[in-house]
């Protein structure tokens, strides 16, 4: 799927260090330009309520995990890129649920606490999601496997330990998917994640 392989070449990008174009900027003459003031990394526990079809009244749960980094430039200003995946089994007699979805796009973080160590952020993210273990629909009868576009806006808060250590005590955001399910081909996730984030503070 076109959008998953470009989600996963920026991803592959960020986690490798944002590569010339921040240190370019970093090292931008007369203080001018964007900045890279911090990089963090997460690693989270992930749940995330669905449900079968917006019309269904049943809803259900993936459990799995995600990692996310983030790189923080002038003001606040950034890109985060976000691999999760998780699985449900049962949301059906005989049906379950896997699902890997990598996103990426800007967030805004500010810095809160007595000496400004916590950070609230918020973000909006873009990428593709890929289901399988269940039965799709198709033109031709049905299919095990399934790709489609996905977003999410939401935000998160991690409140620090140490100088380099964060317990992202929350995190929540709205999810939309587009996989086929005889229907609107429309999924709405709730997610949520909490975990351990890594701070690297440049300036």
């Amino acid at each position: 799927m076109r959008t998953t392989i470009l989600a996963s070449a920026f991803l592959v990008g960020v986690l490798t260090g944002g590569g010339p174009t921040a240190d370019a900027q970093a090292q931008s003459p007369a203080g001018q330009g964007f900045w890279l003031s911090s990089v963090d990394v997460a690693m989270t526990y992930t749940p995330e309520r669905s449900k079968v079809t917006p019309s269904d009244n049943h809803h259900f749960w993936l459990q799995g995990g995600s990692i996310d980094a983030a790189f923080t430039f002038f003001h606040g200003l950034g890109v985060a890129a976000n691999l999760t995946g998780g699985r449900a089994n049962g949301i059906a007699p005989g049906v379950n649920l896997a699902e890997v979805a990598i996103m990426a796009g800007p967030r805004y973080t500010f810095r809160t606490g007595p000496k400004h160590e916590n950070r609230l952020f918020v973000e909006s993210l873009f990428g593709g999601v890929q289901a399988r273990d269940n039965v799709f629909p198709t033109s031709t009868g049905v299919t095990p496997r399934a790709d489609s576009f996905s977003w999410q806006v939401g935000g998160g808060w991690d409140v620090a330990v140490s100088k380099s250590i964060a317990i992202r005590l929350f995190e929540a955001g709205y999810i939309r998917t587009h996989l086929p399910n005889n229907g609107t081909n429309v999924q709405d996730h709730l997610r949520l994640a909490f975990g351990v984030t890594y701070h690297i503070q440049r300036h």
